[in-house]
């Protein structure tokens, strides 16, 4: 594992805020970033075996799912961040500054 990779799952792991920030930043770039981030904060918070058994779905399928290619459900990404004590926030896009909306990560 690189020390990017490293440093990135220590951060989601351990600084307050931080996995918030970069889901929101990777949602804003595209699904494919978004899934791939949800990936990272499982890792880094639960690891994917435990996250598989709080979020009650298997582990195999939630590899899938938050792969570049996933297509996951509504139902299955609440239960995921439900299992990583986050929840989805729906921002107006025409009222919001654009640093609230891309997450910056700080």
């Amino acid at each position: 594992m690189s020390d990017y990779k490293k440093d990135l799952l220590n951060d989601l792991k351990n600084r307050p805020g931080y996995a918030a920030k970069y889901l929101t930043a990777a949602a804003a770039d595209s699904t494919e970033a978004l899934l791939v981030a949800l990936r990272d904060v499982g890792s880094a918070r639960k690891g994917m075996t435990r996250l598989a058994e709080a979020a009650e779905v298997n582990r195999v399928n939630l590899y899938q799912m938050l792969s570049k290619e996933g297509n996951p459900g509504i139902r299955n990404i609440r239960a995921i961040l439900d299992a990583l004590q986050l929840e989805i926030r729906i921002v107006d896009k025409r009222t919001e500054p654009n640093e609230v909306r891309a997450g910056r990560i700080s």
